[in-house]
């Protein structure tokens, strides 16, 4: 296991730079959330690959991290043509002055390789050792990983569609999921990989690895998700609205 995880770190450490040298010749780091989903999927082919178990746990949990990373890369492609880099990149580059390029490599994506690896953990378990036949945990974190892929995409989705309508611009987007809680596609990234991880407890041993989903969790509600995006709206009245009437994080009914 250590001797794979060193070689896996290896190959997201030259995935990372990759990714730094493209933002660096397109002057805009906001590449990197394209990447983020990519990354998950070059660590579970390198374990697989490694591996070689081709039994129905490691193959159901590739396919999984796969079909989200898949989706994460091209919805964030397309939400980006043609537009301006990511105001949270804008607001780094411009706060880091003369130490952009090394922060960026080091802060950005470096320190998002090293994250992924520690999420992608339950992934890395479940697909080196395989474990029993499937079972009913499996059954269970497969559907709560459909669960929350399904919230995520269709948040995205609604949320691309909204944007897309003119007379929309400048205004908050209250409708379908984000009528329940301002961040469903936040909400659905950490549920699915939830599920995931249910997946792994087949595994024997494997109850360790929850710092993964602990720690996706904890980026997403408490640092670089909702945080972040919600300090951009501190001055919107309307967002302050919204923020009275609907859940942060978790779906509710509206508030009246």
């Amino acid at each position: 296991m250590l001797k794979l995880f060193f070689f896996q770190s290896l190959v997201i450490f030259f995935y990372a730079v990759s990714w730094f040298i493209v933002a660096v010749v397109k002057n805009r780091n906001d590449v990197a959330d394209i990447a983020w989903g990519g990354g998950f999927i070059c660590a579970a082919l390198t374990a697989y690959l490694a591996a070689g178990l081709n039994q129905a746990r490691p193959i159901l949990v590739l396919v999984l991290v796969v079909a989200w990373g898949l989706r994460l890369m091209l919805h964030i492609s397309i939400r980006n043509r043609g537009k301006p880099e990511d105001h949270r990149y804008k607001a780094w580059r411009k706060e880091w002055g003369n130490s952009f390029l090394v922060r960026s490599f080091l802060q950005v994506f470096l320190l998002q390789g090293f994250l992924l690896l520690v999420i992608s953990l339950p992934v890395t378990l479940t697909i080196t050792r395989g474990g029993p036949p499937l079972g009913v945990l499996d059954a269970m974190g497969a559907c709560i990983w459909l669960f929350g892929f399904s919230f995520e995409a269709i948040g995205d989705f609604q949320l691309l569609q909204f944007k897309k309508d003119p007379a929309n611009k400048g205004k908050i987007n209250t409708f379908g999921l984000w009528r329940y809680t301002r961040h469903p596609n936040y909400f659905g990234e950490v549920t699915l990989w939830w599920g995931i991880f249910l997946i792994c407890l087949s595994v024997p041993g494997s109850y360790w690895t929850v710092v993964g989903p602990l720690t996706i969790t904890y980026l997403i509600v408490k640092v670089s998700g909702t945080p972040l995006l919600e300090k951009r709206y501190v001055d919107n009245p309307e967002y302050a609205e919204y923020i009275k009437k609907t859940s942060s994080f978790f779906p509710l009914p509206p508030k009246r």
